[in-house]
Formats: structure tokens, C-alpha cells, sequence
């Protein structure tokens, strides 16, 4: 079997995989958060919280939830780095440095998983389960939560509420996301991931000295970094290590797992607003996106240019020749289009058009289909500008599942989409310009140029992920990249919240025959036209000075 076509029979049963999950799973996240009974251990946990989760919340009070809750997550996990070198467990090694340990405590706490350190060489057991691994757990709880919060938005009437946050983000937790990771690290564990809590110890002789290897609770880490688009791996090579990710199956199931929560939530979006045929409108819009993606990074990336490629069947620099292009291409566009970050290859060594790709995936705002809950909002944000610039083209006031997008609601999503970009494009540019960042590039002209613009779209947008070229463990881009995860991650939840609310309290508009109908084909191409013209003409200067430079030069 030729490596294109086992490429393409691997991206089939993929699909076949979320197709069939795609329906009960989305049923089952709506009912969830439909449901007002309470499990005795949420009722537990409540009371020890000291929360009423029966009290509806309104955009403030439920932001003020999102906000107050993740800031004692960057403080409770940048302190139990900063002891590290006293806790049991640690393996031996030390506290690490205040501005690592900034960094990457901002990166959990927004389930970005931006990681500036070697795993295996910094982190103890009691810092990787009881902070990093109880914070790929919670991050993700809280983008499903603000999520279903804006579907609330669109959903009711009359009214500001928008549901109990702390009700939403303990469910998301006990009923979906440790259900599944449960289930998927028995999987990893019977497939060859480890899954110990073992020391340090020699495997043998390496490049004339001694190489050793610790465990750890791999599979179940693994799980919910899938499960719950973090990335954060346990070892450096991230899901390109063995011990994460043995097998050419584990790393299907790997990109199963990264993809499976953000479509279904397309299903639990439709359910909840009262029409199902409006989810499949978003899911399609997803679709279109991702599999276009794929199917582009896989032509760049088995074009045969020269006798060595030809001979490899593609370009195989960076990528595990346990899955060759095909796995890696659909694994890179996928962690790259939703806020995962994790990778079982480089994406500094893919080819340039192919690196680009990457980071394109990363700027169209990780929406196709996104993160945890932050893909649907996002892609509902979109769909607002979509509805309101079909309205501008025919005279009609924009409308949305029945509410009216008006000055308000336009200036909310206008913000929305101005942050992201705002925070890449600047702190690239003060990066570049500065004499001391520009050292941290391990390449010259636009392939290090690529390194660091990809660095602050992978933390601005989220996701976590490297090019691999840049040494990011200085000062200024530890602190760089933990303010620009902060602020790209908490400062867009403030407007979808504010536009949630807004939603809540209007009427809703009755349909009539000058209504654009949002469930339409037609309105699914225009979406996607829409974020790519949006996203190109934000970032087109950008990728020309990078990865565009470089792959037309290649």
C-alpha cells in the first residue's frame, strides 16, 4: 500500500469515527446542561465550594465566575511549581524559575499548554497530576462552559440569564470529560502508553553517555490533553514520544479524540436552540474548513521536489516514520485547527507552504472546528459578522436564530475578532524589533521570522503548539507569551459573554419570507468565505514576510 493511499483510507475511517459519535454525543453534552438534577458528588462539591447551583447568573456575575476561578488557577499552579523542589515526588528536580513558572501556569489555566521546558526533565509527579493534568481537566470544562452560555444567549428570551457557572463547569467535568478520559486511557494503557509513577532510571548507553527515562501517569494525561484540546505533553517529543503515543492506531485515536468533543458540540448547539438543521449548518462550515485543510497540507507535503522526497514518498524531515506523512499531515492540521497544540511531528521541519498551513489554521481563530467549547463560540461569533454582512448586502436588519444582531451585538463580535489578531501581529512585531529576542531564532530570514510569529499565534490563539526552532525559555518570551495566553484567552470571553447576555434579553423576531435562512448551504459558503477574507486580509502581510517567503522560495 502507497503511502498517499493509506493517508487517505486512515482520514476515511476518521471521519467514519466522528460521524459515528457525532449524534449521541452531542445529544448527551445538551442534555447535561439542560438537566436540573444534580449528582450526589456534584452536590458534594458544590457544598464544599460553598456555590448554589441552582442560582442563574447573569453575563456579569457568570464572567465574574470564569475570571475568579481561573486566577486561582494560575496562582495555585505557579505556586506548586515555585515549591516544587521541597514536595515528595519531584523526582529530584528543582523549583522552576519564577518566569517559566508564569508562563507556564498562564498556559494551563487557558488551555493553551504552551510548554518552555523539557516535561520529562522539569516536572515531578506531584506538579504534573495534581497541576498540570487537574488543569487540562478544568480549562476545558470552562470553554464548554462559556460556550453553552452564548447557545443559552441565542436560546432564550426575555431574560439575561445564561445558567450557574459553577453548576455548568462541575458538570462539564464529572459527566463528559472524565467519563471519556477514563475510557480513553484504558485504550492508551492497553495500546502500550505507560501509565506508572515510576523514578528515574537508565535504559542504556546513547551517544557515549548514559540515557535515562522517568515514567509517569502518561495515559491518563494524555487522555484529557486529547480529550480536552490542551497539548501539554508529558515528554518533550509530545505525541511523537513513544511512551505517549506507541502505535500508527494510538495516534488515529489521538486525533479522534482531539475532534470529537468540538464537532459534537455542533449537535448540542442545534438541540439546545430548538433546531438541529442549524448545528449541521455549523458543523458543515467546520468540515468544509478541515477537510480542505488536510487535503492541502497533504499535497504540499508528499509533492515529490527532488530525489530525496521521492525517494521517502514525501517530506519525511520531523515526522515519525511509524506514521509517515499521511497520519502526520491530518494530525498536524488538526491540532492546529482546534486549540490542542500537541503534535507527533515538527511543524518547524514541514515544508514551508506546509508550515504555513499551520499557522493559517491557528489565525482563521481555531474554529474549524476549535477548541473545547471556544471552537463553537468562535464559529458563532463568526456566523453574527456573516448574518450581519448578508444584511448589509440587501438592505435587511442582520438576524440570528431569531435575534436581531444590532450596534450593540455588531461592537461585541467586532472586539471579538480585533483581540486575537491585535495581540499576534504586536507582539510579533516588538519581538522582531527589539535587539535581544530576535537571538532566540535558531534560523535567519523567513523560516525565523515563521518561528517567532508562529510562537505568539500559537499563544494568543491558544493552542500550544512550536515550531520548534525557537528557544522560548528566556525571560522575555516566558512573560511575553503567559501575557499574551491570558489576554487571548479571558478578553474574548468577555465579549462573548456580554454578547450572550444581550441575546438573552431581546424578543425573539418571528420568521418571515425576508429572513435569511442560516440552516442553507448558501449560508454555510458564505461563512466560510467570509472567515477566510477576514482572516486574509488580517494576516496576509504577515505570512507574505514568512511562511509564504519561504515556500515560493523553496
Amino acid at each position: 500500500m502507497g503511502p498517499v493511499l493509506a493517508g487517505f483510507l486512515q482520514l476515511l475511517a476518521l471521519i467514519g469515527a466522528l460521524a459515528l459519535a457525532y449524534v449521541p454525543l452531542g445529544n448527551y453534552m445538551a442534555k447535561v446542561y439542560s438537566s436540573d438534577k444534580h449528582w450526589r458528588v456534584e452536590k458534594w462539591i458544590y457544598k464544599g465550594i460553598g456555590a448554589n447551583p441552582d442560582t442563574e447568573m447573569r453575563w456579569l456575575a457568570y464572567l465574574r465566575g470564569v475570571l475568579a476561578f481561573s486566577a486561582v488557577g494560575v496562582l495555585f499552579l505557579y505556586l506548586l511549581q515555585r515549591i516544587q523542589g521541597v514536595l515528595p515526588g519531584s523526582l529530584g528536580f528543582s523549583s522552576i524559575e519564577p518566569a517559566q513558572a508564569f508562563d507556564t501556569a498562564a498556559s494551563f489555566v487557558t488551555n493553551t499548554n504552551w510548554q518552555s521546558y523539557y516535561g520529562e526533565q522539569a516536572m515531578g509527579h506531584v506538579v504534573q497530576t495534581a497541576g498540570l493534568a487537574v488543569q487540562n481537566f478544568v480549562s476545558a470544562a470552562v470553554g464548554i462552559a462559556v460556550a453553552v452560555a452564548l447557545v443559552r444567549g441565542f436560546a432564550r428570551a426575555r431574560t439575561g440569564e445564561l445558567g450557574n457557572f459553577w453548576s455548568d463547569l462541575v458538570r462539564g467535568i464529572m459527566r463528559i470529560l472524565i467519563p471519556g478520559s477514563i475510557i480513553a486511557a484504558i485504550v492508551l494503557v492497553a495500546c502500550g502508553a505507560i501509565q506508572n509513577f515510576s523514578g528515574i532510571h537508565e535504559v542504556g548507553q546513547f551517544m557515549g553517555g548514559q540515557q535515562q527515562w522517568n515514567g509517569g501517569a502518561v495515559a491518563s494525561q494524555e487522555a484529557i490533553k486529547e480529550l480536552g484540546t490542551n497539548g501539554g505533553g508529558y515528554f518533550n517529543a509530545n505525541s511523537a514520544h513513544p511512551f505517549e503515543n506507541p502505535t500508527p492506531f494510538t495516534n488515529l485515536f489521538e486525533i479522534f479524540l482531539l475532534l470529537v468533543i468540538p464537532f459534537s458540540l455542533t449537535r448540542t448547539f442545534g438541540v439546545m436552540v430548538g433546531s438541529v438543521k442549524q448545528g449541521y449548518a455549523i458543523l458543515a462550515t467546520m468540515a468544509t474548513i478541515w477537510l480542505s485543510f488536510v487535503a492541502l497540507m497533504m499535497w504540499t507535503e508528499f509533492a515529490h521536489h527532488g530525489p530525496a522526497l521521492q525517494a521517502a514518498g514525501g517530506a519525511m524531515e520531523g515526522k515519525e516514520t511509524r506514521f509517515g506523512v499521511g497520519a502526520s499531515s491530518i494530525f498536524a492540521v488538526s491540532t492546529t485547527l482546534t486549540s490542542t497544540g500537541a503534535v507527533d511531528s515538527f511543524h518547524s521541519s514541514f515544508t514551508g507552504l506546509g508550515g504555513g498551513i499551520t499557522i493559517l489554521g491557528m489565525q482563521l481563530g481555531e474554529i474549524a472546528p476549535g477548541g473545547t467549547g471556544s471552537g463553537l463560540y468562535g464559529m458563532l461569533i463568526m456566523a453574527v459578522i456573516a448574518v450581519f454582512i448578508a444584511g448589509l448586502m440587501v438592505g435587511r436588519t442582520p438576524e440570528y436564530l431569531g435575534k436581531k444582531i444590532g450596534t450593540r451585538e455588531m461592537k461585541l463580535a467586532a472586539c471579538y475578532i480585533l483581540i486575537t489578531p491585535a495581540l499576534v501581529l504586536v507582539f510579533t512585531a516588538v519581538s522582531m524589533a527589539l535587539p535581544t529576542p530576535p537571538h532566540s531564532m535558531l534560523n535567519s530570514g523567513a523560516h525565523g521570522f515563521s518561528e517567532v510569529l508562529y510562537a505568539f499565534t500559537s499563544a494568543a490563539n491558544n493552542n500550544g503548539s512550536a515550531f520548534a526552532g525557537l528557544n522560548a525559555n528566556t525571560d522575555w518570551f516566558n512573560t511575553m507569551t503567559g501575557l499574551a495566553m491570558l489576554l487571548g484567552r479571558f478578553l474574548p470571553m468577555v465579549f462573548v459573554l456580554a454578547l450572550a447576555g444581550s441575546l438573552a434579553e431581546q424578543k425573539p423576531v418571528p420568521v418571515t419570507a425576508g429572513t435569511l435562512r442560516t440552516e442553507k448551504p448558501l449560508f454555510t459558503g458564505l461563512l466560510v468565505g467570509a472567515i477566510l477574507i477576514i482572516t486574509g486580509l488580517t494576516y496576509f502581510p504577515a505570512l507574505a514576510l514568512g511562511p509564504l517567503a519561504e515556500g515560493l522560495a523553496s
